[in-house]
């Protein structure tokens, strides 16, 4: 790890953590974390040496000018440090590219940065495709190994995925190993309009954020994206016939497997969520 800032100590800092790549349907969950460094104003204070972790045929360097000078920009992964955040504690925001080689080095890396830095909790945050409509609220599942989170938050539950996993799960595996409490966020981004950017998803991802870190984040632009992305999509599926028969298709059967507590559920986190903003005096950072 290449510590290129001193943060000095830390208010009981969170850890937010996306990767681009396998874990990333619609760079729903990269652009999350984007948009709390964007909405924060946090600051690069580390970065892994790419070198160690990533081969560059597959992720090759970019030349780009900077100031008027060119230069060559490496792909790796960065944390930024955001200050003065909602909840009145710090956050470092882990943001980069899944590595191609020894990802346990890299895990090991990335979670010995942060318990330095006296991380209490880490926020993994991903997306898949999945036979769901676009139509409908992102479903965004949140799972937790740690007996505390488990009983102390609702709609959280032990995972039972087995089968492949990337990057997001060889961290939060670490994590767990670490004693750090950890909780994995995954969005269900409809497969037919999987292609980036998928702000419905993001801005799914983001409310469940608000609702883990019991905070308020201004999702302004996400918000307006998310909008006319649903546009998008509604007209896409208006002029072919099969995707239109199709989204209807997956409407009837999320609303039937639904159960009416389910629904309730929803909107009363909704609900919740609008107090909160209103409570606040609207949106903020």
């Amino acid at each position: 790890m290449i510590e290129l800032r001193d943060t000095g100590e830390l208010r009981d800092p969170v850890v937010i953590a996306a990767f681009e790549g396998w874990n990333d349907a619609g760079e729903s969950a990269s652009a999350v974390v984007e948009h709390l460094a964007s909405v924060w104003d946090a600051e690069v204070v580390a970065a892994v040496d790419p070198e160690d972790y990533y081969d560059f045929q597959v992720n090759r360097p970019q030349t780009v000018r900077v100031d008027g000078r060119r230069t060559v920009r490496w792909p790796t992964t960065r944390i930024l440090l955001a200050r003065d955040t909602p909840m009145g504690r710090d956050v470092l925001l882990v943001m980069g590219i899944e590595p191609s080689v020894r990802w346990r080095s890299f895990a090991v890396d990335i979670l010995a940065y942060a318990v330095h830095q006296g991380a209490q909790m880490m926020v993994v945050l991903g997306a898949l495709l999945a036979d769901v409509p676009h139509t409908r609220p992102i479903p965004v599942s949140v799972t937790s190994e740690d007996p505390d989170l488990l009983e102390s938050l609702d709609d959280v539950e032990p995972s039972t995925y087995e089968g492949p996993t990337g990057i997001v799960g060889v961290l939060a595996d670490e994590a767990q190993q670490l004693d750090l409490p950890v909780m994995s966020c995954w969005a269900a981004v409809p497969h037919y309009a999987g292609g980036p950017p998928s702000p419905k998803a993001s801005l799914a991802l983001l409310g469940r954020v608000e609702e883990l870190l019991d905070c308020v984040i201004d999702d302004t632009a996400l918000a307006e994206e998310a909008r006319a992305w649903e546009h998008g999509v509604d007209e896409l599926a208006s002029t072919d016939d099969e995707v239109a028969e199709y989204v209807r298709q997956l409407e009837d059967a999320q609303d039937t497997v639904e159960l009416p507590e389910a629904s309730g559920d929803a909107i009363a986190r909704e609900f919740e969520r609008y107090l909160r903003r209103r409570d606040d005096g609207g949106p903020t950072g």
